[in-house]
């Protein structure tokens, strides 16, 4: 008879071939899941395969394949296909992966409505579905062990009570960001004992602030309805929060001063609300505070010195609060500003008092739309740091200092809407990381400096409505010719994006239409893209990183640089280097004194938009502008081109405007097909000597 050794050893046996066989079998259940996963999402989209292109029918286990993660059994418990262009309606199958606690199909293009079975997975801790175009009700309550949850920037819409507090007991992060949901949300989190992070901005969400915020360590509430006075008993004693985001609401009175509570607080802000009175002097407590966003109230004028105390400040935005008489002192006491932002405002004076000018850090200053007079401040060229400066809408006069020139770093430059006058100065051309150059609507004269060609960063010039006079210099041709050193500077240092990614929260008021020409269709189409906060704040980052800033579903591909001298007095022929230029689409020449013959070079431009009408411009119209093939809109009236309008016109299939009219010299037929053929006789008016075919006979347009 065997021994008792013998026995437990025997049975020691068989449970672990048991439990083998069993893991086998696991690991084949699961395989067979994600194989079915794989065909799915491979009929979704047979062109572009993600990551899961890759698991391969062959292989024992699953384990190994990307995107899966296994426990210590052989279960898969973790599966995450983010960014592995996937497309199409959800996969129905998830529950039949009974372990399955972390899923992450975040940045793709799933579409419909989440399918019901993902309510089945009751053992996710981890759910990210953010950044896709799922829409219809959002229901997950049966998944109540849930830790994370994003299912920001979707489609979803209607109330989410179903949820609350249904899944409340574990949660510790959750973002319904940017999609489409209602309700009241007050009274819905109150039993979210465990949640930290919350952020519901960017929805259509009504209420009030509710109390219980003080547990949390960020809360944002940014861009819904909610109303109401902010209680001072919200704050409580102990309050944990480091981040708070109350913009763009309807709340109103009195701001209190006991956030002052939140001693670990480092970014606030109560942006686009109805707040007055005194900026509450809790703020002045909190040591650690390093952004604070106040601007669009109706906070009181006089700043508390002991703002002072908040010695770790880097980005303060106090704009259009109606603020009056000089910028407060107080600002200049605030050493480690790097973005100090003053715009719409009334000030009249106080830049040198105020010593702003001496911040050492700052790298962003805003003054424009204000009441400011007086010669521009030469003390600006100290400012080393100084990459973004906007002086535009005030009252300056006189000339725009020489010692501008020595704010190397400078990338953005707006002095537009002044009243300045004498001549660019040849400085300018020592701003090699100048991107954007503003200066239009101002009585500038005499001529631009060849030296602007030096600005090889130099993608968006606006000098439209002056009285610049001679010629386009030659060397203008090499702006924006090598950007690519200050994207690399953006790429390491993103710090200069953060401002202005933070008003895109208000793009449709704060980027101007002097900086994006929206007589254009296709700027104006960017634009249009940027008024939602989900495009502006990627659009502008990758604009200024220099990545191709649309999508690549977009109508419009090429790049989005412009020059616009329009409304000047500039004289000449225009200069035949001008084809050389690069990472332009918008050429604007019209309204000048521009003489001689169009170059044929220009039709080696990449435009989609090129404007000379209003000028002395004589000869045949160059047959290369054929070439252009993006071009989109081509006016060339008011000149005094002749001879026949060229055939190859009718290659710029994209064309959309085009205009020769009052060219009293052109001759010929209009072409009675092709591109040409689609445009009526309003962009023929004024030629006398062009004629067309109709079925009735031949017309002309006089």
């Amino acid at each position: 008879m065997p021994n008792l050794y013998q026995i437990i050893n025997a049975i020691c046996g068989v449970l672990i071939t048991a439990a083998t066989a069993a893991q086998a079998t696991n690991r084949q259940s699961d395989k067979d899941v994600l194989l079915e996963l794989k065909d799915f999402l491979q009929a979704q989209d047979p062109i572009n395969p993600g990551i899961y292109q890759g698991w391969s029918e062959s292989d024992a286990s699953p384990c190994h394949w990307d995107g899966i993660r296994c426990d210590s059994a052989g279960h898969v418990d973790s599966l995450d296909l983010s960014s592995s262009n996937i497309s199409g309606p959800s996969f129905g199958n998830f529950s039949r992966l009974p372990r399955l606690s972390h899923l992450d199909l975040s940045a793709n293009s799933i579409t419909g409505q989440l399918h019901p079975d993902l309510k089945n997975c009751r053992s996710l801790h981890y759910l990210n579905i953010s950044n896709n175009l799922i829409g219809g009700n959002l229901d997950v309550s049966t998944l109540i062990n849930l830790r994370i949850l994003d299912v920001s920037q979707n489609r979803f819409e209607q109330r989410i009570d179903i949820n609350f507090p249904a899944i409340c007991g574990n949660l510790t992060v959750l973002s319904l960001a940017s999609n489409n949901l209602t309700g009241r949300i007050d009274g819905l989190f109150g039993s979210c004992t465990k949640l930290r992070v919350l952020d519901l901005s960017w929805n259509s969400f009504t209420g009030t602030v509710w109390r219980g915020i003080s547990m949390l360590k960020q809360l944002k509430i940014n861009n819904n309805n909610i109303t109401g006075h902010v209680s001072a008993s919200i704050f409580t004693t102990g309050c944990k929060l480091q981040s708070l985001n109350f913009a763009i609401n309807f709340l109103h009175g009195r701001f209190p001063s006991s956030i002052a509570n939140c001693a670990g607080l480092k970014f606030l802000s109560v942006w686009d609300n109805g707040f007055r009175g005194p900026i509450p002097a809790g703020i002045s407590s909190i040591a650690g505070l390093e952004e604070l966003v106040l601007a669009s109230n109706r906070f009181d004028d006089k700043i508390a010195l002991e703002l002072k105390n908040c010695t770790s400040l880097k980005y303060l935005d106090i704009s259009d609060n109606n603020f009056v008489g000089d910028i407060q002192a107080v600002f200049g006491k605030l050493r480690n500003l790097r973005n100090l932002l003053l715009q719409e405002n009334k000030y009249t004076g106080g830049i040198i008092s105020s010593g702003i000018l001496q911040l050492p850090q700052l790298s962003l200053l805003d003054l424009g739309y204000n009441k400011l007079s007086g010669e521009l401040p030469t003390e600006v060229s100290r400012m080393t740091n100084l990459k973004v400066l906007i002086l535009a809408v005030n009252n300056f006069s006189g000339s725009i200092p020489l010692e501008y020139g020595q704010l190397v770093r400078l990338q953005i430059l707006d002095l537009s809407y002044n009243s300045l006058s004498g001549g660019i100065p040849p400085q300018i051309g020592n701003l090699t990381s100048l991107a954007l150059l503003m200066l239009a609507r101002n009585q500038l004269s005499g001529r631009i400096p060849k030296e602007i060609g030096n600005c090889t960063s130099l993608l968006w010039l606006n000098i439209v409505g002056n009285k610049l006079s001679g010629n386009i210099p030659p060397e203008m041709a090499n702006i924006g010719r090598n950007p690519n050193p200050t994207f690399m500077e953006n790429r390491k240092n993103p710090d200069l994006l953060e401002p202005i990614t933070n008003k895109c929260q208000a793009v449709e008021k704060w980027i101007p239409e002097r900086w994006i020409p929206t007589n254009y269709p296709e700027f104006n189409f960017v634009r249009s893209m940027m008024l939602s906060q989900k495009n502006c704040l990627a659009i502008w980052t990758r604009f200024a990183m220099g990545y191709d800033p649309l999508p690549m579903s977009s109508p419009l591909r090429t790049a989005l640089g412009y020059v616009q001298l329009s409304e000047n007095l500039l004289s000449g022929e225009v200069p035949p280097a001008i084809g050389t230029m690069r990472n332009f689409s918008l050429l604007l020449l019209d309204d000048n004194r521009l003489s001689g013959h169009l170059p044929s070079e220009i039709g080696q431009l990449k435009l989609v938009a090129l404007n000379i009408s209003n000028n002395n411009i004589s000869g045949e119209i160059p047959a290369e502008i054929g070439n252009m093939d993006s071009l989109e809109s081509l006016d060339l009236s008011w000149n005094n081109f002749e001879g026949s309008i060229p055939s190859t016109l009718n290659q710029l299939t994209k064309l959309s405007k085009f205009n020769v009219s009052y060219n009293p010299l052109l001759s010929g037929s209009v072409p009675g097909t092709g591109q040409l053929s689609t445009f009526d006789e309003q962009s023929f008016l004024g030629d006398p000597l062009l004629s067309f075919h109709s079925l009735t006979g031949s017309s002309s347009y006089s």
